[in-house]
């Protein structure tokens, strides 16, 4: 038995690496005390594959070592054994011709079958000649046929009461996993399994139950996986819906409708214009509408398979633009608390009309009514403050137009105030007239002092010829100063504005 003379073998795991690295430690052998061990690579073999019994820690000189078949040091089990000091191995009694042994302790099997499954033990003796034993072990499986999925109803409709699919063929200790469209599924609700699941059962049948289906055969050593299993769930049509949602169009415009109704197979599909057919197409086109095309207009679906069909009806209405409105007033220029009536006149019919006033969307007080159709404003009692100018706009669902304005003019009554006066010119007149209140006052204190407190003749100091029949007497003048007071702006009762009478003495001298 040559070293390293084992042919390379094509296996499950890379053995062209395994044998590589076994070689490799055929001509180095590490400085070490660590306990001397062996590992099964890979530990779980398909039948007809090959494993390496890999040696570690072997002492870096010793004299011999040998492998046996199970765990007892019989010589009758010795597979085969390697002399450091000749550098050449022997091989046993239990030497099967597919046994390769390596210089640093590792065996290689190729081909193994379920008889190689038990265990193997290494003994190796020092440079003192002290026996060292270790044991390893590895599990042989069969190696998996491609499983393929069967289906008692590979198109099922929707709402059946269950569907079953088998994953096929049975092989001992395997288990079966499943997946749909590549996720894995679990057992739920309605998802079930039987015969060590190798039976998938779907209860109560979905149209998202529709997919590939593939099981997976798997044992510790391998796996293999079926081609995917086409579940082709029946069901629909569902009610169709039509789009685009307008169903007010402009006259001018293209009509262009899509119908469209979830179903397998996929459902035919016909249009019916005011119940007459029309056309067998998803879409639906008509050019340059006019009102003649205002209707009703059905997408109806069918599932030749189901039998079943389902219809949806759209009424649709074309209409022209509207034209521009005007308004007729009952008087342009109204006295305050008085009444005026504006008429809103279209030429077309079923619109809806609207009041703007200074361009603005009217807001209506309790003094405004409107007709039943809007065309018609009333407002009473009128005030200042609803001069202005008005407006209607009328439309439709596709348009819009507004009248030309009407200024309202409003004359005020005089017996109502001025309420459009600020807060700033109430107070001017406010302090002014208290401030021409207080200078008549000051006014009328100042001559009435005058008056009593200036009474004494004033004398000429000068020489004069003194005669006891003369008396100075001086010349005086009276005048009447008449002042009126300030009139309020807010009307007063009838009687005559007050008037205030002040006498003034003047001296003359």
């Amino acid at each position: 038995m040559e070293l390293a003379s084992a042919r390379l073998l094509r296996g499950q795991i890379p053995w062209r690496g395994l044998l590589l690295t076994a070689s490799l430690l055929t001509y180095w052998s590490p400085l070490t005390t660590a306990q001397v061990t062996v590992d099964a690579v890979p530990p779980n073999v398909v039948e007809e594959k090959s494993v390496l019994l890999l040696a570690h820690n072997l002492p870096q000189e010793f004299q011999v070592f040998y492998w046996y078949k199970g765990t007892t040091l019989n010589p009758d089990s010795e597979i085969a054994r390697y002399i450091r000091s000749d550098n050449m191995s022997k091989t046993g009694p239990a030497y099967s011709g597919r046994e390769t042994i390596y210089s640093n302790g590792s065996l290689f099997f190729q081909n193994v079958n379920k008889t190689d499954e038990r265990a193997y033990t290494l003994s190796v003796f020092d440079q003192q000649f002290n026996p060292i034993q270790t044991s390893v072990q590895f599990r042989v499986y069969p190696a998996l046929q491609k499983p393929n999925v069967t289906g008692n109803n590979s198109n099922p409709m929707e709402g059946e009461p269950f569907v079953s699919l088998m994953c096929e063929p049975y092989t001992n200790n395997t288990s079966y996993l499943w997946s749909r469209n590549g996720e894995s599924l679990s057992e739920g609700d309605r998802v079930t399994f039987s015969e060590g699941n190798r039976t998938l059962t779907l209860l109560n049948v979905r149209r998202t139950d529709k997919g590939y289906y593939e099981c997976e055969a798997r044992n510790p050593a391998t796996f293999n996986r079926s081609d995917p299993f086409n579940l082709d769930v029946i069901y629909g049509p569902d009610a169709p819906v039509i789009s685009p949602p307008d169903i007010y169009l402009h006259q001018g415009s293209n009509l262009n409708l899509s119908c469209h109704a979830d179903s397998n197979p996929p459902a035919q599909y016909f249009w019916l214009i005011n119940e007459k057919l029309q056309t067998s197409s998803q879409e639906l086109f008509i050019s340059n509408i006019t009102t003649n095309n205002s209707g009703t207009y059905a997408c109806f679906v069918n599932n030749t398979v189901t039998g079943l069909s389902r219809t949806t009806v759209k009424n649709i209405t074309v209409f022209e633009p509207v034209t521009q409105p005007s308004i007729q007033i009952t008087n342009t220029t109204v006295k305050e608390l008085g009444s005026v009536t504006l008429t809103c006149f279209s030429k077309d019919t079923g619109v809806s009309v609207r009041w703007l006033f200074n361009s603005q969307s009217l807001q209506l007080t309790d003094r405004m009514t409107l007709s039943q159709d809007n065309s018609t404003l009333r407002i009473d009692p009128i005030k200042r403050e609803d001069a202005g100018d008005y407006q209607c706009e009328i439309s439709n669902p596709v348009s819009f137009r507004i009248s030309h304005p009407i200024k309202l003019d409003v004359i005020p009554d005089p017996t109502q105030g001025n309420s459009g006066l600020s807060e700033g010119a109430i107070a001017g007149i406010v302090i002014g007239s208290v401030a021409g209140v207080a200078l008549i006052a000051a006014l009328a204190y100042f001559l009435y002092s005058r008056k009593t407190g200036g009474g004494s003749d004033h004398r000429d100091l000068t020489d004069q010829p003194h005669n006891e029949n003369w008396c100075p007497v001086d010349d005086v003048s009276y005048s009447v100063l008449n002042f009126n007071a300030q009139q309020s702006k807010r009307p007063t009762s009838a009687s005559s504005s007050p008037t205030e009478t002040v006498y003034s003495v003047v001296k003359k001298k």
